[in-house]
């Protein structure tokens, strides 16, 4: 791996994968002679960023929606590889604040990136840019149509499409997206430690036979396939998916954390799986496009109006262009997730 960046300039940084990103690249990931990069965070006022400060990051305070706070982030950001993980999954409220953060922010970073002559803009994107598989035997390439889901789909596309008309313009820095789906790992939020305690008790509700399937990626195998993404020089003007080598049946997510919980960590475990008609998927699907036809977001409907969908990926150009090979498999990450859980005192 040869020495191509100065520095790295990383937004999201407080958030799980950025949080994934700083300690690897803190601990010599983006270097040939395992040397700490310096790494430059940019952290939004109200957020903690103690895991940054004690990786040794310097911290920038500000949001991607102020220029000026990009623009200080980016200050002697010449020959420095720019990851943009920062975003907005699940607004409070509003359907406005993902154009205000994803699409405003991508184009601020673009801009702030390219006067101050970044070399590389490594941009996170989504699954949510191409919605759901038409079957569960289909899964995304690079090459497959957009049909961005809801909102947040539809202001990540906005940002590609950003991202895109950058790479056919001259004067750009060179530019990469990447597209993880579902993660899951060490450092999860309560979100996903509620979604063990709701498998293990048999709460998690299973739309219809649960043979939906969706990818998901390991959190340190996402953090290695980006960190493939920003050194290699084909992958310039490229898009991949990082994920796990294969998609996984949501009735196989759920019965191997069960297995994990019982068989390696000794939790008592329901016997039994929650089936629901798969409709409800779909009612909550029409209440959550009429909500953010009129702006309004509910997190909890959103989510159920997507768990009877298959959300399935291919990441072969990956692997065969960077060189990617995800650390684990689905029983493996879920073994060190739950571990995480346990000795980081989240109750499961």
């Amino acid at each position: 791996m040869s020495e191509r960046y100065s520095k790295v300039i990383l937004t999201g940084g407080t958030g799980w994968l950025g949080r994934r990103l700083a300690k690897a690249i803190r601990g010599g990931a983006l270097s040939s002679r395992g040397c700490k990069l310096e790494l430059k965070c940019l952290v939004t006022h109200g957020d903690d960023p103690k895991d940054l400060v004690s990786l040794g990051a310097d911290i920038e305070w500000g949001d991607i929606r102020d220029v000026e706070a990009c623009m200080a982030l980016m200050d002697e950001g010449d020959d420095s590889l720019v990851i943009h993980a920062a975003g907005l999954i699940h607004p409070q409220l509003f359907t406005k604040d993902f154009r205000d953060v994803n699409v405003a922010g991508m184009r601020n970073i673009l801009n702030c990136a390219t006067s101050v002559r970044a070399t590389r803009i490594l941009v996170v994107s989504s699954n949510s840019v191409f919605g759901s598989n038409l079957g569960s035997c289909v899964t995304f390439n690079e090459q497959s149509n957009y049909n961005p889901y809801m909102g947040y789909g539809a202001s990540k596309y906005e940002s590609e499409r950003l991202a895109a008309a950058a790479i056919e313009s001259k004067g750009y820095p060179e530019i990469t997206i990447v597209r993880p789906p579902w993660f899951y790992g060490p450092g999860q939020p309560a979100r996903q430690t509620e979604f063990f305690r709701m498998v293990k008790d048999g709460n998690f509700p299973l739309m219809g036979d649960g043979r939906n399937k969706r990818s998901m990626g390991y959190i340190d195998s996402i953090v290695s396939g980006i960190l493939l993404a920003a050194y290699s020089k084909i992958a310039v003007g490229e898009s991949y998916w990082i994920a796990d080598d294969r998609p996984y049946e949501m009735v196989e997510i759920v019965d191997t954390i069960k297995s994990v919980l019982h068989d390696d960590f000794g939790f008592k475990v329901s016997e039994r799986n929650l089936h629901v008609p798969a409709s409800i998927s779909d009612l909550a699907r029409v209440v959550d496009g009429t909500l953010q036809s009129i702006g309004l977001y509910s997190q909890k409907v959103h989510v159920l109006s997507e768990m009877n969908q298959t959300i399935a990926c291919d990441i072969n150009k990956a692997k065969q262009q960077l060189g990617y090979a995800p650390l684990c498999g689905l029983r493996e990450g879920m073994q060190a997730s739950i571990n995480w859980c346990l000795t980081n005192n989240q109750s499961i």
